[in-house]
């Protein structure tokens, strides 16, 4: 019975995942979640944001103030707005080459790489005194 329940809560937060693309926090999930069901508890939120991170699900974006999750799977570079803290994904390919050469470098096994340009967005730089 409580792998049913556990089932049909993951299920709701990996679709509240998919249906944003502005990559959310754990706590935004959890308000999205909680709008749907009001007897999902934070802690089950987390633990299955984990285990959908795990499986490969989702993605978790690391950053500096909170970690965020991301629909999209795929290696990819993120843009964070260091005015309003929005993410976005920078429209640049993943390069495999620098894990390559880290591992040549340093006899690491380089699984990925990540990257996290910060500046201020276009919204955000409109705002700005000239």
């Amino acid at each position: 019975m409580k792998q049913k329940r556990n089932s049909r809560q993951r299920q709701m937060i990996l679709d509240a995942v998919s249906k944003r693309h502005d990559h959310p926090t754990a706590d935004e999930i959890y308000l999205d979640v909680r709008a749907k069901d009001e007897k999902i508890s934070r802690g089950t939120v987390y633990r299955n944001l984990g285990v959908l991170t795990e499986n490969g699900e989702i993605s978790n974006v690391k950053l500096p103030a909170a970690d965020r999750y991301d629909c999209r799977i795929d290696y990819h570079y993120h843009l964070l707005c260091t005015e309003c803290n929005k993410v976005f994904d920078a429209p640049h390919i993943y390069h495999r080459k620098f894990d390559e050469k880290a591992e040549e470098d340093t006899g690491f096994l380089i699984k990925r790489h990540r990257v996290v340009f910060e500046g201020v967005c276009p919204e955000c730089r409109k705002k700005m005194p000239e």
